[in-house]
């Protein structure tokens, strides 16, 4: 459980929301309210890709976003512009840490611009501002 800063931190940006873990799980809760957490998800999956050393694991792993959240009819199917889903589908067969970074950069920016803000407004977050502050009223002593 976070503390209320780390709270009220989440209201300076979408980066400080999906850094802290709490934060994230906050946000991929009301992202599943409204339907669209395989933004999130996809977000994450890049962060993980680029992270990735082995050849043949970038090989499958990109197999992987690309089949679950790419491709038409893809489980998870992000909301992407034709050219970048295009670009994407011509360049799976020899991917790189980099051949998701436009759709991610496109997914975060509409997380950033769009659902980010309706987090922000929606009664889950207030509840857990609201949660915290209650609870650091009763709480004088950090380690109790």
């Amino acid at each position: 459980r976070s503390n209320t800063g780390e709270t009220m931190a989440w209201y300076e940006s979408v980066d400080t929301l999906l850094a802290n873990k709490d934060g994230l799980a906050a946000f991929r809760t009301f992202l599943k309210s409204e339907f669209s957490e395989e933004n999130v998800e996809f977000w994450l999956a890049c962060e993980d890709f680029k992270k990735t050393k082995s050849s043949t694991k970038i090989a499958s792993k990109a197999q992987k976003i690309y089949s679950d959240f790419i491709q038409a009819d893809a489980p998870k199917e992000i909301n992407i512009d034709f050219h970048t889903k295009t670009h994407i589908s011509q360049n799976i067969s020899e991917p790189t840490l980099s051949c998701f970074d436009d759709a991610q950069r496109s997914i975060y920016s509409l997380m950033a611009k769009d659902s980010f803000p309706r987090f922000l407004r929606s009664e889950a977050y207030k509840e857990l501002v609201k949660q915290q502050q209650n609870g650091n009223q009763k709480r004088c002593l950090p380690f109790l």
